[in-house]
């Protein structure tokens, strides 16, 4: 089996950057707690307070990385925490749409689960050695 690698490269507010590479038996739980260090650090909250979101896509793309950063989700569960999170009605058919165009970007994947389609959000990239 080939070893995994993954890097990330961050920088907060104040212009600091952190560097954080694991290799070889690289897990979701060890992943999940770079995130949790992340959280720690207030490093992704100041991230999202520097994107501007002037436009319905900024809008959904915010959604997606806020409440579904690694697990699986539907444009319906989309739409309900848009309406909570801006206040404001947007059309199931308008997040399908936008979801669609962030499949074939790459940002995101696409699975059909039955009479549905689920995504997940591809933010860590992987080299595979």
């Amino acid at each position: 089996m080939a070893k995994k690698r993954i890097r990330i490269d961050m920088e907060d507010a104040d212009g600091a950057r952190y560097d954080i590479k694991l290799e070889g038996n690289v897990t979701r739980d060890k992943v999940l707690k770079i995130f949790e260090m992340m959280d720690l650090m207030n490093i992704e909250d100041q991230e999202e307070q520097s994107v501007k979101m002037d436009s319905t896509g900024s809008k959904i793309s915010h959604i997606v990385e806020k409440y579904f950063p690694m697990g699986k989700f539907t444009s319906t569960n989309i739409l309900e925490k848009y309406e909570d999170e801006f206040n404001e009605p947007v059309k199931l058919s308008v997040i399908s749409t936008y979801l669609s165009r962030f499949a074939s970007k790459g940002r995101v994947e696409r699975t059909r689960t039955g009479r549905e389609w689920t995504y997940q959000s591809i933010k860590i990239t992987q080299k595979q050695q």
